[in-house]
């Protein structure tokens, strides 16, 4: 079931810090594909250049389709995982 995220921002007072190359739908590493977490205090947002991209969270359970100009807000500590749906380009920016 589709449901909206709990969260659509970043907290005031992050930042960027680091990001991932470029993943497509071939390139995706295995681990991404699974349940995995951010560390204590880092946020990760998933930005979608091309393509759809599932993201899916355990708690609060929710599966969101992200697309180019809406990017995916993973909080601290929060299992997820992505699906690439089709032909697909993104990458993580980690803020702390």
């Amino acid at each position: 079931m589709l449901q909206s995220p709990t969260h659509r921002a970043l907290p005031d007072g992050v930042t960027p810090y680091r990001r991932t190359p470029v993943f497509d739908q071939d390139s995706l590493p295995a681990a991404l594909r699974h349940h995995h977490q951010t560390k204590a205090g880092v946020w990760g947002v998933i930005h979608v250049l091309e393509g759809r991209l599932a993201y899916t969270t355990l708690e609060p359970p929710t599966e969101q389709v992200l697309v180019p100009d809406a990017p995916g807000i993973v909080q601290p500590g929060q299992l997820h995982k992505v699906t690439p749906l089709g032909d697909v380009r993104f990458f993580v920016e980690f803020h702390r």
